[in-house]
């Protein structure tokens, strides 16, 4: 099985880079069986991981770091993901892979954790996307907010979902005994 891609409903956008509208959906899932594949992999290794293997953890709230950073060779499989997360991007956005750049952290979600309403519009980026690692039942929604409508996503292991990075997005509560773990993304153009 290679990969599956849902759409929703389709909104506009400018960006000033590309010099373009372009046509894009409120959200775009796809689900990849190679990283679907790697998954156990890359969890049992950020797993075993202690706090002098990150590089940096931002966005302290409610006790909990929502972004951890490390570095790519840290977690081997890690790199499949990336590159199929940077693969799809392309796709969706109309332009060639080598033109893009790409930024990721990581976001574990204890039982009782939430993260909280936010955008990825801080800087030059063009596409957002999270991608589940690991998924327990009740660990928490994808919820998306545009024309102050919300619109739910359920996340499922081996999933991507992209969506513009001034969309306003939160994930509601881990209601299981487990944590969970997803990887999100921006992407942008490279700099010459």
């Amino acid at each position: 099985m290679g990969s599956r891609s849902f759409v929703s409903r389709v909104i506009l956008f400018c960006d000033e880079n590309v010099g373009v509208f372009l046509k894009m959906d409120l959200y775009t899932r796809i689900f990849s069986q190679s990283c679907f594949d790697v998954n156990k992999k890359v969890l049992e290794k950020f797993e075993s991981l202690t706090d002098d293997d990150f590089k940096e953890k931002t966005h302290l709230f409610n006790g909990r770091y929502e972004n951890i950073y490390l570095e790519i060779k840290k977690i081997p499989g890690l790199e499949i993901i990336v590159n199929a997360a940077l693969e799809n991007s392309a796709k969706i956005l109309n332009i060639k892979k080598e033109k893009l750049v790409s930024g990721f952290w990581l976001n574990s979600m204890a039982a009782g954790d939430v993260t909280t309403a936010h955008t990825h519009d801080d800087d030059d980026e063009l596409l957002s996307c999270v991608y589940y690692i690991r998924v327990p039942e009740n660990s928490g929604n994808l919820i998306i907010t545009a024309d102050n409508e919300k619109t739910t996503i359920k996340p499922e292991e081996g999933m991507f979902v992209f969506f513009s990075p001034d969309t306003l997005h939160e994930v509601s509560k881990n209601k299981s005994t487990e944590s969970r773990l997803s990887i999100a993304f921006n992407f942008g153009l490279v700099r010459t």
